[in-house]
């Protein structure tokens, strides 16, 4: 009776796990749906960007010239134009540090091409964080590590470990 009633229990386990495993299927496909949305987007947005940033350019080469033709009352609006593509560079440089940028050469060097773009606040938050922790317990390691070069081990290789390690955190 015990067995029976512990296979039916098993059975109806089953079936919740099953049903939570068609939901979990669910979830992901509209998960990778919206990555590829997202994707896109930032794709697009990056695409405009540039474009924007190019016309803005020439319009403002344009306007160069124009500015030595130009007498008293189209220079005002000149100058007006010129602070307004001032104003739209600022707002690309918000909008370009949600998209992702390309790598650095050290960050390819290291990593490989990438994408180590963070996209919400609090994400760029906790990286810094951790971060500063990093730098942290790198500094006392290296703090010790020259203490001990300099009384203990006054060798030629542990001074060189020492740079290396010098190097290889001023280089992250």
């Amino acid at each position: 009776l015990t067995d029976t009633m512990s296979l039916q229990r098993c059975q109806t386990e089953w079936g919740e796990i099953d049903q939570e495993y068609q939901q979990l299927q669910e979830t992901h496909k509209v998960y990778r749906q919206k990555l590829d949305e997202l994707t896109n987007l930032q794709a697009t947005c990056s695409i405009a960007i540039s474009k924007q940033r190019k016309g803005l350019k020439d319009l403002r080469n344009s306007l160069r010239k124009c500015t030595k033709t130009s007498d008293e009352k189209e220079t005002e609006l000149i100058k007006d134009i010129q602070m307004q593509i001032k104003d739209k560079e600022h707002f690309f440089f918000d909008m370009e540090a949600y998209l992702p940028k390309k790598n650095g050469l050290y960050l390819n060097l290291v990593l490989g091409n990438v994408n180590v773009t963070l996209l919400s606040n609090q994400a760029k938050f906790a990286y810094k964080d951790e971060y500063e922790k990093f730098k942290l317990c790198m500094t006392i390691i290296l703090m010790f590590a020259a203490i001990t070069c300099l009384f203990l081990f006054n060798y030629r290789v542990t001074d060189e470990i020492f740079n290396f390690l010098l190097v290889w955190y001023y280089c992250t």
